[in-house]
Order: C-alpha cells, then structure tokens, then sequence
C-alpha cells in the first residue's frame, strides 16, 4: 500500500523529539524482522505509546499499522492521518471486522501493533490482557513481539495535565526476542519482565513521584486502586 502520510508524520516526531531533546533509548531493535509480518504488542502507560513504540520499528525500517479505537479515526484532525498512515479502527461493538482487517495486513506483510492491554495503566504496571495480540499472531502464522516503553507518560497520560513542552525527559523503549504464539498470561508475564527492565533502567529516580509505579516507591495508584479508578 502507498505511503504518502506515514513518513512524513515519521519525519515530524523526530523533529520533535530533537527540539524536546528527549533522551530516547531504543534497545532490541534488531528483534523487528525487517521482512513478513509480525504483531508488535506494547505495554500502554501513555496516549503517546504508538509514537514510540513505532519508534522502535524503525532501525527495522518498518512502518506499524497499529490498532486504535474508531473515536480517533472520527476526530477532524488525528482522523485523517490515522488513515492515511493505515492504522486499523476497532469497534468495540464489531470486533471481527477490525480482526479481520489486522489479520489481512499480517499475511501482508505488515507490522501490526496491538496494546494488549487496551486501556493506558494508570498503575503503571501491566493490567490484564486481551487475548487478541495472541490470536492474531497465531492464526496469521508471524511472530509475536513483545514491547516495553517507559517514561512517556511523563508527557501525557490518563488523569494527569498534558505536559508535552516538557524537554529532557527520557524515554526507554526495550523490544523483546519475538515469541511464537503463546497463552495470554505468558505474554503479559514477558511484557512485565520488560517493563520491570525498563524501569530498572531508567536513568531517572523515580521515588516518591506520581508518574512511578507504587511498588518501586512512587505515588502512581496500586493496581487495584487503578482498576477501582477504571470504573469510575
């Protein structure tokens, strides 16, 4: 499929990230296969996570075609570039059809990134998954890639002020060896060993912060204080 939006968009966060002089590691990038179809499954702590886990793709030079709630593909501004981009909409309330549409890029070719999760972590661990990054890897035949971003939600994530002038912030993004097609609680368990990786990692003290999680210390909700906040 042509793409006319993507790069540029590509071209337009970078710029960003160099006039925000954001701190980005990338880690594990040599485990995106640069050929053939693969599910890239992220953890989610901030509404930014597509950026920067797509970011990770890169060295690759891949483009993730990643899965979003349909509201974004309706708004007059991010609508149009997620389409142009083709990024996959999901109905909650039609699920097939976006499945469908995911499966059909995998035996594309295409990347295809999943937030298992579906819902940012305001615990900033992992929550429960879905099963659908699972399923879509099997039945397509492709590896399963497992991805930790970490810092982002400094910038903007659920219940807190959008910060993105913010300059100097690091972001770490480890990429896991791809995994074949394996149980739900498997891939959250290797999800979360990446995260705890890629927290240890963080070259910023986190303490007595909100944006770090409350077993290492900081002020973030447990994650049954979260799941009470969820269904509020």
């Amino acid at each position: 499929m042509p793409d006319r939006v993507y790069p540029p968009v590509i071209a337009a966060a970078k710029l960003m990230f160099r006039v925000l002089d954001l701190r980005i590691t990338v880690d594990g990038a040599h485990h995106v296969p640069t050929t053939g179809g693969a599910v890239l499954a992220s953890n989610h702590v901030s509404y930014l996570d597509f950026i920067f886990a797509g970011y990770g793709a890169q060295p690759a030079k891949r483009l993730v075609r990643f899965m979003a709630k349909h509201e974004v593909f309706k708004h007059r501004v991010s609508g149009p570039l997620m389409r142009g981009m083709h990024h996959i909409p999901v109905d909650r309330a039609n699920g097939q059809e976006s499945f469908q549409q995911a499966l059909d890029a995998l035996r594309a070719g295409e990347v295809v990134g999943i937030f298992p999760e579906a819902t940012i972590s305001r615990s900033f661990t992992v929550k429960d998954i879905k099963s659908g990054a699972v399923r879509l890897a099997a039945e397509a035949g492709v590896p399963l890639v497992p991805v930790a971003v970490w810092g982002t939600q400094r910038l903007w994530t659920k219940g807190k002020p959008k910060n993105l002038t913010q300059r100097h912030v690091p972001v770490t993004i480890i990429v896991g060896e791809p995994i074949e097609p394996t149980t739900d609680d498997a891939l959250r368990k290797r999800m979360q060993e990446l995260l705890d990786e890629a927290q240890a990692r963080y070259p910023e003290p986190g303490e007595g912060h909100w944006w770090h999680p409350a077993h290492l210390g900081g002020t973030a909700p447990t994650s049954e204080e979260a799941a009470a906040l969820d269904r509020r």
